[in-house]
């Protein structure tokens, strides 16, 4: 007992917030690595294939294989499905970061609980009550959020915070982009954001229905390799661009392969399974914090007061939807536990009426003289 609540009870949180630490770093890595000229495209392929590499042994080695229902049609569609969404997503990310930074990504991530909201009410996952105030804070908090992103999309602003590249890791000039370019990287991000919450709603349903997360990934990962790569042969007409050249392409490619592709699709899906995906999409602002440490102390990155209002006004909508979202889960609680009472209330008499005291005292009494 003490094992299982510590794998589905406490686990999650710190399991959480490693992943969304790991994604700021392998975001950065990324950055750093197309700026010395590696393809996003190639990237996408190359970390995917990797790790589904990793993965290969899990369909065989599966603890709860004998449990599982056969990989049929229906399931195999469905994570056929999740990767077509999965790679579109993956390209509009990393093209939307080569175009802003990794701390505008970070910004906007924090518009995923947001749309997971909306997505769940479309979907029916949700149920808003407009006279509930935990229902009208999750509404208001949506809109604060989708109103905050608008700000750090539209407003970029004056640099609050200057930094110059101290390290290795550093490009070989300031991240400098365009407002034109600020504004496609934004739009680019937004769109990424809109259908991570759609991968978290049919990972959620595909895990319901076949609850192996290596196996389901492994998959996964094989499809969004397959799709990249046709749009990558398509769009890369230099056929030098699939050579890996430079240490920091190369290390960018085996650690999105190993810590993001596989590990932290891997830990989403497992947490998405018992928690959820609001659970899920709840740790996303922690990402902005760690992104505009790293940026400033690897990438010569420099914090715009846009980005910084931006990401404060999309918290702020964040933690009222949470907030709605907690309220209505007490409430359904206390529901629940007024209907058993009054279930236990309303039994107990009919029961009395039913058997009366002396016959079970009598019938006990037989029992234990013929025991």
């Amino acid at each position: 007992m003490a094992g299982s609540y510590f794998m589905e009870g406490v686990l999650p949180f710190p399991a959480m917030v490693t992943m969304e630490c790991i994604n700021v770093g392998l975001n950065t890595l990324f950055k750093a690595a197309t700026a010395s000229g590696m393809s996003h495209h190639v990237f996408i392929v190359y970390s995917y294939s990797l790790a589904a590499f990793f993965l290969l042994p899990s369909p065989f080695i599966s603890r709860r294989s004998t449990r599982l229902p056969p990989l049929n049609f229906s399931i195999l569609s469905k994570i056929a499905l999740l990767g077509l969404i999965g790679s579109c997503s993956q390209i509009m990310g990393y093209t939307g970061i080569n175009y802003s930074s990794p701390t505008l990504a970070s910004a906007i991530s924090n518009l995923v609980p947001a749309f997971t909201f909306i997505l769940a009410i479309i979907f029916r996952m949700e149920k808003v009550v407009m006279k509930s105030s935990s229902s009208q804070a999750k509404v208001m908090g949506t809109i604060i959020s989708i109103s905050g992103a608008f700000v750090v999309t539209l407003y970029k602003g004056p640099r609050v915070i200057f930094s110059s590249p101290p390290t290795s890791l550093s490009l070989h000039h300031p991240l400098t982009s365009s407002d034109s370019n600020w504004v496609i990287g934004s739009l680019l991000l937004t769109a990424e954001y809109i259908l991570v919450p759609l991968w978290y709603i049919v990972q959620t349903k595909i895990m319901k229905e076949y609850p192996e997360e290596a196996t389901v990934i492994f998959f996964y990962n094989i499809t969004v390799a397959f799709i990249a790569a046709v749009v990558g042969v398509i769009l890369e007409t230099d056929p030098s661009a699939w050579i890996l050249r430079q240490n920091t392409a190369l290390a960018s490619v085996l650690c999105s392969g190993l810590f993001g592709s596989c590990l932290n699709n891997t830990v989403h899906t497992w947490a998405l399974r018992l928690k959820g995906p609001v659970f899920v999409a709840m740790f996303k602002p922690l990402s902005i914090v760690v992104a505009i440490v790293m940026g400033v102390l690897f990438l010569g990155d420099s914090l715009y007061l846009g980005s910084l209002i931006g990401a404060s006004i999309i918290s702020i909508g964040f933690y009222t939807v949470m907030w709605g979202k907690t309220r209505e889960e007490v409430g359904d609680e206390e529901e629940k536990e007024r209907h058993s009472h009054n279930v236990s209330d309303d039994k107990e008499p009919h029961e009395d009426q039913k058997v009366p005291l002396l016959g079970n005292y009598n019938t006990q009494r037989y029992s234990s003289d013929h025991v």
